[in-house]
């Protein structure tokens, strides 16, 4: 049991990264699990912690979260919301066991901060960590290398600019660290730490309507997150894409009276990096494109490169919409579903949340609830905590 534990922690951690370097388990290894809780057939890119959602509002309804009404989580979802938000200071932080399904001890921890500098200007900054626990790491002979605490973070810096009352803009510059081996030399060369700096563009609009004879909003946003260098494990081994991401969401809320308040939402997203041509056993394409292109030509590539042509393009689309109920301002329950194609990665999964929001605090929880045996996310929490502090804009 021990031994199945580490082979599964193994595919786990080096799937995406180290792969090329290390054979575990290859029992596991067709159907191994990525950080991020999708399965082999996902576009492969290093780090994928950077898509896991971090915040319990947006992770109870389906994970949509890009044209919501602005939180401080916004850091993560779409930095232009930033703009928008009513206090000079929010804060929160979020925690999430994570594929405990399959092992006992990994999780997400995410912290965000925004500062209002003026009626137009908002500063943000956030951190995220990824822990995957100790394991044993061992060679393709299973000799032991050791234990190690693998783990990966992220550090962000966001600015978002408000344009007139409905529209605003939004920048996100990032440093990734991912040190997912202990610097042991496999098949001769010596795995390390990998680096690497990306940025995210956002934008953000939302107009006041009527529906029904109700005030209600809608509003629209689009992130692309993620546009960076490339990362490597080793000193001239391969490098491999970030998961630079395409978010667009509509979100419509309706007041139908004081008390009551309902918020629709749908987000779709899709990896902005090539998708793996079809090779025959000489390594020759038989369909699609190459993938060893630089970022710029592998991000307008992505739309065009599948090698089973418009049909593939749409099925690397993620659908997620979701829903959002308050009551008074202070008590909300969601729900949501989130959808990704079993030949982009099979997760699929509907979600619970709620919230309750007390003076300048706020509590948010979430759960994911799938079937063990078909999701190694079945059952997940996240558990939020958010506080508003200073003058709230007037």
């Amino acid at each position: 049991m021990k031994f199945f534990s580490t082979c599964i922690r193994a595919i786990l951690v080096f799937t995406i990264s180290v792969a090329p370097f290390y054979s575990f388990c290859q029992v596991l290894g067709q159907g191994g699990t990525n950080t991020n809780g999708s399965n082999s057939t996902q576009i492969p890119t290093a780090v994928p912690f950077l898509l896991i959602t971090p915040d319990s509002r947006s992770g109870g309804m389906g994970e949509a979260g890009v044209a919501t009404s602005p939180d401080v989580n916004a850091n993560f979802w779409n930095p232009s919301k930033l703009a928008f938000l009513d206090a000079d200071n929010d804060i929160s932080a979020s925690y999430s066991p994570w594929l405990r399904n399959l092992v006992p001890d990994v999780s997400l921890a995410y912290i965000a901060y925004a500062h209002q500098l003026d009626d137009r200007n908002t500063f943000g900054a956030s951190l995220r960590y990824f822990n995957l626990g100790s394991i044993e790491l061992t060679d393709a002979s299973q000799q032991s290398l050791g234990t190690y605490t693998p783990n990966e973070f992220s550090v962000d810096g966001s600015f978002a600019r408000k344009f007139g009352n409905n529209f605003s803009l939004g920048l996100s510059l990032r440093y990734i660290h991912s040190s997912l081996a202990n610097g042991s030399f496999l098949s001769g060369q010596q795995v390390k730490a990998g680096n690497a700096v990306a940025a995210d563009v956002s934008l953000y609009y939302n107009k006041p309507i009527e529906e029904f004879g109700n005030s209600a909003t809608f509003a629209f946003g689009t992130n692309i997150s993620n546009i960076g260098s490339k990362i490597s494990y080793t000193d001239n081994g391969t490098k491999y894409f970030l998961p630079t991401n395409l978010k667009i969401g509509i979100a419509n809320t309706i007041n139908l009276d004081e008390f009551n308040q309902f918020t629709f939402a749908l987000d779709l997203n899709k990896l902005l990096v090539p998708t793996p041509p079809i090779l025959d056993a000489n390594g020759n394409i038989i369909k699609g494109k190459s993938d060893n292109v630089s970022v710029p030509a592998g991000i307008f590539e992505s739309f065009t490169d599948a090698p089973n042509g418009a049909s593939q393009e749409l099925q690397e689309i993620n659908i997620s919409p979701g829903i959002e109920y308050w009551y008074n301002k202070q008590f909300a329950l969601r729900a949501g579903y989130f959808y990704q194609n079993p030949n982009n990665g099979g997760l699929h999964y509907f979600t619970l949340g709620a919230g309750f929001r007390y003076d300048i605090y706020a509590f948010d929880f979430a759960y994911i609830a799938a079937s063990q045996q078909s999701s190694p996310l079945a059952n997940t929490l996240r558990f939020t905590l958010m506080v508003n502090f200073g003058a709230a804009k007037k």
